[in-house]
C-alpha cells in the first residue's frame, strides 16, 4: 500500500497521530474548522466531521492505532478536503463484506465503514491482512 500517491493534486498536507480519543477529538476539531473555512454547507459539515470521526475510530479501535493525513483540494474553481487514515494493524480479510451494513468484526453496530462511504464525495480503501490498511475521504464543495 502507498499513501503517498493519496496526496496528488493536493496542496501542502499535514499528518497527525491517531492514538488516543483525545487524537480523534482534535481530528473532528480541525475538520470542522477547515469545512468552514472552504464554505461547506452545514449539512456537508457534519457530513464530513461524521465520516472522519468513524473512520478516526476504526483505525484506534480495529487498527491499534495510527495515523491520519489532512490535505486541502484545488480542482480547477473546486475546493475539498481529503483525508487519508492508515494503520498497520490485522487489515480487512473481506472488503466488500466489511462495507456491508451489519457486518462487525467487534461490537459495533456495523455502520462505520459502510456509513462513512454514504456520508462522502469520495471513498477508497485498500486492506491487506496482516499489513493494515489505508482509507481515503473526499468533500468537495458544490
Amino acid at each position: 500500500m502507498n499513501s503517498a500517491s493519496a496526496h496528488s493534486g493536493s496542496s501542502d498536507f499535514m499528518t497527525l497521530p491517531l492514538q488516543t480519543d483525545e487524537h480523534v477529538v482534535a481530528l473532528r476539531k480541525l475538520v470542522r474548522e477547515q469545512s468552514i473555512t472552504i464554505k461547506l454547507t452545514l449539512v456537508d459539515q457534519t457530513k464530513f466531521v461524521t465520516a472522519a470521526s468513524e473512520l478516526a475510530r476504526n483505525t484506534l479501535k480495529y487498527g491499534g492505532g495510527g495515523n491520519v493525513s489532512f490535505s486541502l483540494l484545488s480542482n480547477g474553481g473546486r475546493q475539498g478536503l481529503c483525508l487519508v487514515f492508515e494503520d498497520k494493524g490485522p487489515g480487512i480479510v473481506d472488503i466488500a463484506q466489511a462495507l456491508t451494513d451489519g457486518f462487525t468484526s467487534g461490537t459495533g453496530l456495523g455502520l462505520g465503514l459502510g456509513g462513512a462511504k454514504r456520508l462522502v464525495d469520495e471513498f477508497a480503501i485498500e486492506s491487506e491482512p496482516g499489513r493494515g490498511t489505508v482509507v481515503k475521504i473526499v468533500k468537495w464543495k458544490k
